[in-house]
């Protein structure tokens, strides 16, 4: 590797050759000129005394008055320098601030400004001297900004100066594509000869996507750099962009003929083949390669895979094996096999060479993580091969028992399974992880819930709280506990502290819902149409109304600030139904639910419910058969609504057949007992009437009761 110092003399060795070559009046160097330095101008003087007639002797005589390396500036040189001055003063020159306004570390910086040298540069090379001075801010100081403005001002001087325009072009090729297709076009016309120009302009169009503009461009390269491999590549890639992969095919079949086989433009020709279904080629392709060189993996693999493509199976099973039993830490090789075994329906073989893949460090974890969530997308495959892939979360959590997707992943699984006790004993192990996490502890906290023990949940609960003081969650999961339990007074106060921390108006409208449902509660309560479980003393005086009331206050405020909100909009809309009130509104209220959340058997429920209300007999009916046959929920609400619109609508079979549905699915069985009581009186009016209607009709009629008698 050269050098920092080594590349700035060589390339200032290079700029003082090419300039003074050109006829420059030489610039007064420091007497610490570097021995690089030295060397130019004495190249310069050779060139400018052989144009005076070569004298020997005046070379000699400038090689002696050169002043040798010394420790400070005498009187000497200061009258040197004050000569130099005038001189440069007499000629056009090139001002000081642009000599090299990035040096600070010029020899030149402790003198005066009046005796610093000024370089004269003639017109016909001052865009030469800005590209040589870019290279150089590019190439030693890595400043690519200092050098983008160097370009510019040599292309200021000459506008199709076409070193100046590569190198544009070059740093715009991966910033922007459309001014490094302009700079790079404009490069390659000035000289359409040049395969270094001609390259950066197929490059640049390749990176924009102009395949077509680029596709004769790349003919051109080839023509003009046919020993060149990648050229051919790019050029079958970009057949293959435009759908024609038999013209891709000659593209390397012509390489072929003029190289020779190389590795990777044959693999990408037997894609090719494979692709348009000549197999027979593709295995020919492959089988040359492993005939060059059947000691090389690679080319088992590839003859493998050219068998499996061709469906002949045995073969290809066999080859792949070979492959993989040439080195079996070879990540190509096991996923090669892995995906012939998947294709063919062998999950078992399939599975286990997943594991040889999931204990392979080569192997990325997030393909690893990847691969697993594919397996387990499918419940049916997934319960099928439970414990095969059970081995893969195993190894995974071996390998990578830090890792925090990892985790998640295993205990997943373990609760996929059912193994809930192991699944909170993997969690509660890593709750002591730095940093804290709080998914560890809402795990802990859900599988303890599902498990009922409430003082479990408590203590969890608070020990996030207090990792985690600030995240509004942990508020809304300790009040959805208190909730469960009853204490509806405390959930209110867990649901007030989540305001604090709530950052967005969705969730603090989320917020404000929850804290409606339990005032409404707090209403059920109050109004003894709900128990308060014994376990909870009585905290609240608020009567039903007041409850009431901060219950629709809370949903008016989570509607302002979250219109989307679909569960406040179906309570809110319930609860109005209940009551008989506002039902226009609630109606409103209800089909907007709906439409947020499509195919809702409760939403739709309520809807039917509203309209029931309404006396809209016939269209209640209608909703309700949609939400019974999209209920998943198995709720006795549903089935006891419908019972009473069929009911109204006289259908009093059908209503006690749904009443008693209801009362199996749990229904209040005083509610039900009412309904059948009401529905019997009703049959026994109208016993009672057609009884009274039929005496009346007998009485009328003298014959009939005649006949009677007789009888």
């Amino acid at each position: 590797m050269v050098k920092r110092g080594a590349t700035y003399r060589k390339l200032l060795t290079a700029a003082a050759v090419t300039i003074m070559a050109a006829g420059f009046a030489a610039p007064v160097l420091h007497p610490y000129t570097s021995a690089a330095e030295r060397t130019a101008i004495s190249a310069a003087d050779t060139i400018d005394n052989g144009r005076d007639g070569g004298d020997r002797a005046v070379r000699e005589r400038n090689r002696r008055q050169r002043p040798r390396r010394q420790d400070a500036v005498d009187t000497g040189l200061q009258a040197d320098l004050q000569r130099a001055l005038e001189a440069n003063r007499a000629a056009d020159t090139v001002p000081a601030d642009t000599l090299n306004p990035y040096d600070t570390g010029h020899r030149f910086d402790s003198l005066p400004e009046e005796l610093r040298p000024r370089l004269t540069v003639p017109d016909s090379l001052r865009a030469t001297y800005r590209y040589t001075e870019g290279l150089k801010r590019a190439a030693i100081y890595g400043d690519s900004a200092a050098a983008r403005a160097l370009y510019e001002q040599a292309l200021a001087f000459d506008s199709e100066f076409a070193p100046a325009l590569y190198e544009m072009a070059s740093q715009y090729l991966e910033k922007d594509g459309a001014r490094a297709v302009e700079y790079a076009r404009r490069a390659y016309l000035t000289d359409t000869t040049s395969r270094w120009y001609t390259s950066i302009y197929a490059q640049a169009l390749i990176v924009t996507g102009d395949y077509d503009r680029a596709l004769p461009v790349f003919r051109r390269l080839i023509r003009m750099d046919a020993d060149n491999p990648d050229n051919y590549r790019i050029m079958a890639i970009l057949y293959q962009q435009r759908q024609q992969p038999y013209s891709a095919i000659a593209v390397l079949d012509s390489a072929d003929m003029r190289l020779g086989k190389i590795p990777y433009l044959s693999a990408l020709k037997r894609h090719l083949l494979v692709s348009t279904r000549q197999y027979d080629r593709a295995i020919e392709e492959a089988q040359q390669a492993y005939d060059a060189a059947p000691y090389e993996q690679s080319n088992v693999l590839s003859l493998g895979q050219a068998y499996a493509a061709a469906g002949r199976d045995s073969i290809a099973r066999a080859t792949l094996r070979e492959a993989v039993s040439m080195d079996s830490t070879n990540v190509d090789a096991l996923a090669a096999y892995a995906d012939f075994c998947s294709e063919r329906g062998d999950m078992p073989q399939y599975l286990s060479t997943l594991k040889l893949l999931f204990a392979n460090d080569r192997f990325p974890l997030e393909r690893k993580i990847s691969l697993f969530n594919r397996l387990t997308a499918s419940r049916k495959f997934y319960g099928e091969n439970y414990f095969a892939i059970g081995a893969l979360a195993s190894t995974l959590a071996i390998k990578y028992p830090d890792d925090k997707r990892v985790v998640d992943l295993y205990g997943d699984h373990l609760i996929a399974g059912g193994d809930v006790e192991n699944a909170l004993r993997h969690f509660k192990l890593h709750l002591g992880d730095q940093p804290p996490q709080m998914d560890y502890y809402m795990a802990v906290i859900d599988i303890e819930t599902y498990l009922q023990r409430p003082d479990s949940v408590d203590r969890y609960v608070q020990r996030a709280v207090e990792l985690f003081p600030g995240d509004p969650v942990l508020y809304i999961r300790k009040a959805n506990r208190l909730y469960v339990k009853g204490d509806y007074d405390a959930a209110v106060e867990a649901f007030d502290e989540a305001l604090k921390y709530a950052d967005t108006d969705s969730l603090r409208g989320q917020l404000w819902g929850f804290i409606g449902d339990t005032y409404h509660q707090i209403s059920e309560f109050a109004s003894g149409r709900s128990e308060r479980p014994d376990s909870i003393p009585e905290k609240s005086r608020m009567g039903a109304r007041a409850a009431a009331k901060r219950c629709y206050e809370a949903y008016e405020t989570a509607l302002r600030l979250y219109p989307d909100n679909a569960s406040v909009l179906n309570n809110y809309a319930y609860y109005l139904s209940l009551e008989k009130r506002d039902l226009e509104r609630a109606l409103e209220m209800s089909s907007r639910a709906i439409a947020l959340e499509e195919g809702n058997a409760t939403f739709i429920d309520t809807y039917a419910w509203i309209l029931y209300e309404l006396g809209r007999y016939d269209e209640a009916r209608t909703s309700m058969r949609q939400a019974l046959s999209l209920d998943r929920t198995e709720s006795a609400a549903l089935p006891l609504h419908y019972g009473d619109i069929l009911y109204a609508l006289g259908e009093d079979f059908m209503a006690e057949t749904y009443w008693r549905k209801a009362l199996d699915m749990g229904a209040d069985s005083a509610q039900i007992e009412e309904r059948l009581a009401r529905l019997k009186q009703k049959e026994h009016s109208e016993q009672q009437k057609t009884k009274g209607g039929n005496e009346e009709k007998d009485n009328k009629n003298p014959k009939a009761k005649k006949s009677k008698s007789k009888r």
